[in-house]
């Protein structure tokens, strides 16, 4: 069961239930896949619905903490739709202060 007080966000991948999470660490590694990109450009990029397949694959392999190469072999329960729904909510929840609506 997911925890938003820590930030988690649960996603079905292959049929089993996870939990997604942006550690400091897996925060840093995002950030070194986005490169010259930053994650308030990433952040911006979901909030105004622009975002691509890159970065939805890149923000949920590092929520999950896996591979973007097997993610993107992966099949995710309601599609990509369900998987943007997701992923932005783990922005959400990694950035917001607990109690805010």
């Amino acid at each position: 069961m997911e925890n938003p007080w820590r930030g988690e966000v649960a996603l079905t991948v292959n049929g089993e239930a996870r939990l997604m999470r942006l550690s400091l660490g897996r925060l840093a590694a995002l950030e070194a896949r986005l490169g010259d990109d930053s994650l308030v450009a990433l952040v911006e990029r979901f909030e105004s619905g622009a975002f691509s397949a890159g970065d939805l694959l890149s923000l949920l392999a590092a929520g999950l903490g896996d591979e973007e190469a097997a993610l993107a072999e992966a099949e995710i329960d309601g599609g990509p739709l369900e998987a943007a729904k997701a992923a932005a909510q783990l922005l959400k929840r990694t950035f917001q202060l607990p109690g805010a609506a």
